[in-house]
């Protein structure tokens, strides 16, 4: 048997503190930044970055410093669509009344959808897969036609076959190389409302196909649009399970899509990143960082909005409470805290990479903290003790003897999302999130009203607990990042 190491660290210095999360303070920050005026945040846009301005107004508040030299911004440039307006219809012959379908309710774009005019017949083509034995396009005419798929990709073909189609994008590329001029995907799911639209801003690898529209319809615009077709969407997807071959057909009606979208390869963005400075000269050069993305998925047309209210600008409002908090707070910090907000955390979380490459003095941060979802859930995960429980044991400890006692035990798991950048580098990282809580993830109803006002209160409460404790200097990150802590009360 491995003997396990057991380190004794006191909570220190003081027992019981009077700062308490406010829950007023939090809603605020997360009505702001979830309201129209910041347009659902996308990283590249002119809203985000005003969004980033108000972050730095609260930062400055609460004492916080801009970390580069008196720059807030790490600036980086990032993939951006800006998807200004589209229509998408229906109808079985020229002279019908068209279905119209509303975009932001039956429907929105993919993220990175070309744009253009399609006016077309329509063929359905399962999960838009083209592979030796299951091809969804053998007995299919797309050329010239509007190819309307699931996304998704099924689960009894092997992955060195699946992970080819599983993007938008990959799928769109393949429709193209039939002739197809647009792609309908019908969002198949599980976690997201079949009456509610979702929206991504990753589509897949580049290159982008500009010209090429791609509109997303619920999961109840499908069955409404397959209904009177030779198979309805469940019967099709049901066939497909049970046969395992391909299952597509030619449709009676046709589509209409027009959209406007202008794409910038290479738009300007930015992380946010600020310093709470620590009052032990011996100590202030070692970093606790904490960090949220601020970026979201943005708004298409003037209908269809992403509030993102718990995605994420709860975990944004439990940081910026963080700093305010430790700004009140009588027991100071020894080492420094850097606050960071992500861009790009929507586009395979570009912005905590970017940070983690370009920061210079990585070997000084002992703990890296992600916050997000932090708006609703059964109780709180904090993610990371398969690879670091040294400092999970520091937050679950924590919350035993001071805060909630609502942390989740019993699971192993590893950093995920922006904190996977720090623990690819050997920076102890931990993520505090809901469990079983994103039921509003990337969808219009992701609003302040749906904000669970005792769980913001409690994860932003751990958050400060457990930040203000690691900047003491009694827990060593680095040195005993494989460890097991013992705590005294």
């Amino acid at each position: 048997m491995v003997a396990v190491a057991m380190v004794t660290l006191s909570l220190s210095p003081a027992g019981v503190r009077a700062q308490e999360a406010s829950l007023d303070t939090l809603l605020n920050h997360i009505r702001d930044l979830s309201s129209s005026v910041y347009e659902g945040r996308l990283a590249g846009s002119d809203a985000y970055m005003s969004a980033a301005d108000y972050v730095i107004s609260a930062l400055s508040r609460y004492g916080v410093e801009p970390y580069f030299n008196g720059e807030w911004g790490q600036y980086f440039e990032t993939e951006f669509n800006k998807i200004e307006n589209c229509t998408f219809n229906s109808y079985v012959n020229d002279n019908d009344v068209r279905q119209v379908y509303v975009l932001g309710r039956d429907f929105c774009c993919a993220g990175m959808t070309g744009r253009g005019y399609a006016d077309a017949a329509v063929v359905f083509c399962g999960y838009g897969i083209d592979n030796g034995a299951f091809n969804e396009y053998a007995d299919v005419d797309a050329k010239g036609k509007i190819v309307m798929v699931m996304s998704g990709v099924p689960s009894f073909l092997p992955t060195n076959v699946t992970d080819k189609y599983r993007e938008i994008r990959d799928k769109a590329r393949v429709a193209r190389a039939h002739g197809a001029c647009a792609l309908v995907v019908i969002n198949m799911s599980p976690t997201c409302s079949p009456y509610e639209v979702q929206g991504f801003v990753y589509s897949g690898e580049k290159p982008h196909l500009p010209t090429f529209p791609i509109v997303q319809p619920t999961r109840n615009c499908g069955d409404r649009i397959l209904a009177n077709e030779k198979m309805s969407l469940e019967e099709a997807l049901q066939q497909i399970n049970e046969t395992q071959k391909p299952q597509s057909f030619h449709l009676r009606k046709k589509f209409e899509i027009d959209i406007n979208a202008k794409y910038h390869p290479a738009a300007l963005t930015a992380n946010v990143v600020g310093v709470y400075r620590g009052e032990d000269p011996k100590m202030n050069g070692e970093y606790i960082v904490v960090g949220a993305n601020l970026d979201h998925v943005g708004m298409q047309g003037t209908t269809c909005l992403f509030p993102g209210a718990d995605d994420n600008a709860s975990g944004v409002a439990a940081l910026l409470e963080t700093a305010r908090l430790l700004s009140l707070s009588p027991d100071q910090p020894s080492r420094s805290v850097i606050f960071v907000l992500f861009s790009a955390g929507e586009q395979q979380h570009l912005g905590s990479r970017i940070f983690v490459s370009n920061f210079t003095p990585l070997k000084n941060i002992e703990a890296y903290i992600n916050v997000s979802h932090l708006g609703c859930g059964d109780s709180i995960m904090v993610m990371g003790n398969k690879r670091f429980p040294h400092l999970w044991d520091v937050a679950k400890h924590i919350d035993t003897l001071r805060c909630s006692n609502d942390v989740v035990t019993g699971y192993k798991t590893l950093p995920k999302g922006d904190a996977a950048a720090f623990a690819q580098v050997g920076i102890p990282s931990i993520n505090l999130t809901s469990f079983r809580g994103r039921r509003f993830s990337h969808v219009p109803s992701d609003i302040v009203e749906n904000i669970d006002r005792k769980f913001i209160v409690k994860s932003t409460q751990l958050l400060f607990e457990t930040v203000l404790e690691l900047s003491f200097g009694e827990y060593q990150g680095r040195s005993n990042a494989s460890k097991r802590i013992r705590f005294d009360k």
